[in-house]
Formats: structure tokens, sequence, C-alpha cells
């Protein structure tokens, strides 16, 4: 990947007020277009951070009950808002007009390429690939789930299979991916923010209408998470003008909606299934608990909606991959790529993603141990690179914030990896490769 080298601003560019883009970056799709805005940070950060760790939060209310859940997702909101707001201000750099528009460039400018090769390029592509893979089995199921509710029992056609429903799901996803840059799809991100919206909405106000489960504990028990850098690649920007300023505007009121969805579904949810809410999340408790007190154009309506925002976050996740190959392309053959070759690209990841999805289904299982290894993107190393390029002073309030986050990030990576492995050494793993349920 070409990473741009921090050279010293002249004192032309000050006078002309110029942003040093690197030509190579009109040919690439986070970068190809330069029409971005506010509107557009913010449909393509409300649909890729609610989705579907909306969805898994209450799961963990039960093991930590009602003060230290809530207290526990308030401050992780914060402090991901805050690492956010670190990756925004570093995405242009004041002094020398340069702009990071991928994670891994902004890495390797600040720590090296060797470190970025080590550490960050692992995650990422963990975060990536993995969530697309997750997309596809959620997505998948969904269609799978939204044809039984419509069809119910009258239909004479044969039901398709599991892996068919996955294969409907990827084909979706690849066709739309043929939409060339991240600034094309800000209207499907739209549509998959609205959507997104929408499911968390009906899923928590129907939980919570319909009154708490029987039997419901909320006493806690013994038991068993970047992206929106990019986003601000497709801005205009000059020294007048900087990206930064319209960029962080989307974010703050995408993540206003994002903490209106995510706060009411953990506490909702947790209120209404207390620890009955099963390892699969809200969208599992839904289907069980009210599959036959609620009507079937609002179970239809809400199974609809996340099929809509998984393929539409698909196309989010993905361009990092498609932007990585194309870049590989780039850089060797030093010309854009030709449609074909571009179309060709998309078409083999969305295939190679289903097939794993098909040929590893008990990825779940792996979630903690995926989650501690990708942990550090989001919550650490973006408060080591605010350390390194800003330089605060020693022991000021921002060196002692900072180093204390990074530190404390690293150290819940760790946490979260041994508790990950020990949870399948102690529960093992049921394998069943190319046997998705």
């Amino acid at each position: 990947m070409y990473i741009a080298s921090p050279e010293v601003g002249s004192p032309l560019r000050k006078a002309l007020k110029l942003t040093r883009l690197d030509p190579q970056d009109a040919w690439l799709p986070i970068t190809e277009s330069r029409n971005g805005n506010a509107y557009y940070a913010a449909f393509h950060t409300l649909c890729a951070g609610i989705g579907v760790q909306a969805l898994v939060l209450p799961v963990a209310f039960p093991v930590l009950g009602w003060f230290w859940g809530v207290t526990i997702l308030t401050l992780a909101f914060i402090w991901q808002l805050y690492t956010l707001y670190i990756l925004v201000q570093l995405h242009e750099s004041v002094e020398t007009g340069l702009r990071y528009s991928r994670y891994m460039q902004l890495f390797s400018a600040t720590f090296g390429d060797n470190l970025a090769k080590w550490l960050a390029m692992l995650p990422l592509w963990n975060l990536s690939g993995g969530t697309c893979i997750a997309l596809i089995i959620i997505g998948g199921s969904s269609l799978k789930m939204f044809f039984q509710l419509m069809c119910g029992g009258t239909c004479s056609v044969d039901p398709l299979t599991t892996v068919e429903w996955y294969l409907v799901f990827t084909c979706a996803a690849v066709v739309l991916s043929q939409l060339p840059n991240l600034n094309s799809i800000a209207g499907v991100s739209l549509v998959g923010a609205v959507t997104a919206v929408g499911y968390c909405t009906i899923i928590w106000v129907v939980s919570v209408a319909k009154g708490r489960m029987p039997g419901v504990s909320y006493n806690p028990i013994l038991g068993e998470t970047s992206i929106d850098s990019t986003f601000g690649a497709t801005m205009p920007s000059s020294e007048k003008h900087p990206s930064t300023v319209p960029m962080w505007r989307g974010v703050k009121f995408a993540y206003l909606l994002v903490a209106m969805c995510l706060f009411p579904m953990a506490i909702g949810g947790y209120w209404a299934y207390g620890q009955l809410i099963p390892n699969g999340g809200m969208l599992t408790a839904f289907y069980t608990f009210h599959s036959l007190d609620t009507s079937r154009f609002i179970l239809g309506l809400t199974t609809l909606f996340v099929i809509i925002n998984a393929v539409s976050s698909f196309q989010i996740y993905g361009m990092p991959l498609f932007d990585e190959m194309e870049s590989n392309y780039t850089v060797r053959k030093k010309k854009p790529c030709p449609w074909w070759l571009r179309a060709t690209f998309r078409v083999l990841s969305g295939f190679l993603l289903f097939f794993v999805a098909v040929a590893i289904p008990f990825l779940g299982s792996l979630a903690g141990l995926a989650g501690g290894i990708s942990l550090p993107v989001t919550l650490a190393y973006p408060c080591f690179m605010w350390l390194k390029v800003k330089k605060p002073k020693l022991y000021s309030p921002m060196w002692l914030l900072n180093w204390g986050l990074g530190i404390l990030g690293m150290a819940l990576s760790g946490l979260l990896v041994a508790a990950g492995a020990y949870v399948i050494i102690d529960n093992g793993i049921k394998f069943s490769f190319f046997n998705p349920q």
C-alpha cells in the first residue's frame, strides 16, 4: 500500500492553501471521488456503527448486572467517540498538508512500515474481512427467516438450504459492490442507516411493550467490539476549509443517533429478557419470545430491515479490501485498474468470503478471540498515534489521558484474547465444516 512521505510543507503550498494529495489516490475506490460532505460521513458512520454490534450488546448484561453494564457501556461509547475524534484530527496534517486517507497509511507514517505490518495489518484485515463474513451469515440466515415468515405453511415450493441463502445474499452484495467508490455508495449507506435505526427501534420497543418475560432475573452471573477513519478521504479539503471540520460534524450527528439506538437496545433488552437473553442477542430473543404474539408484518419488516442493513454494511466493510487489492495493482502497473479487473477483484473477494462463511460456520465461537485482536485498532492505537504526532507536554492532562487509555486498551485486548482462548479450551468448539445451520 502507498504510504505518504511526511515532507515539510513549503511556503508556496501554504500561500496557495493547498492540500497535498497522492496522484495514485485518484485511481483507488476510497479516494477516487473527493465530493464527499458531512452528510456522507454521517451516512457511512451510522450504517457501519449500529448494525450487528447493537444486537449483541444486551448479551453482556447478565454477566455485568445493571450498574456495571450501564457504566461500562457508557464509558466504552465515550472512549470510542474520543478515539474517533483523534483519527479525524490526525487524518490531515496541518504542518505538511498531507492527507492520510487510510488507517494503515496513518499508522505507517507514525510508527513506520514494519510496526504497521506487525501490529495493524492483521487486526484491520480481521475487522474488515471478519465483519463481512459475519454479515453473510446474518444476512443469509435472515433471508431464510424472511422466506419462512412470508411463505408460512402455504407455499408449495421447496425452501432453499442455508448455504443457498448465503449464496443469494452474497450475490446481492457482490452486485452492489460494483459501485465504483466510497462516495458512490453514500445512498446505499443512507438506506442501511435508516433500516438499522428502524430494526433497532422496532426490536426494543416491541420487547419493552410486551413486558418482561416470566422468571426474569437481573442478578449478575459468571459467564463467558477503523473503518470510520476512511470517510474523510472522500471530502474536498484546503487549509482554509480542512476536511476534518465536516467530517467531525457528520460523525457527531451520527453518533448521537447511534447512542439513541444502542442504549435503548441494551437497557430495554436486558429489562425485558434479563438472564434469559440468548447468546444470539436481541434478534434471536425477538424471534424466540415474540414470534407468536407479534404480527407477521412486524416480524417480516424487522427481518427485511436486517437484510438491507447487512447488504449495505457489507459495502462499507468490504471497501478496504477492494481498495487494498487495487492499490497493489496500481503500485505495480503505475496505472488505474481497468473496469473489468476491478469487477473481477470484487466478485472474487465476495465469493471467497462466502466460501469461508460456509466452510467454517463455527467462526462465531471465535468471536471473543477475534474481538480482542482487533480491539487496539479502535481503543488503543489512536491514543499512541496522538502522542507520537502531537507530542503533548510531559505529564500534561492530554499526555496522561492518552497514555492511560492506550495502555488500558492494550490490557483489555490481552484480557479478551486470554478469555476467548480460555472459553475455547474450556467449552471446546463444535467443528462443522461446510455445514452451516
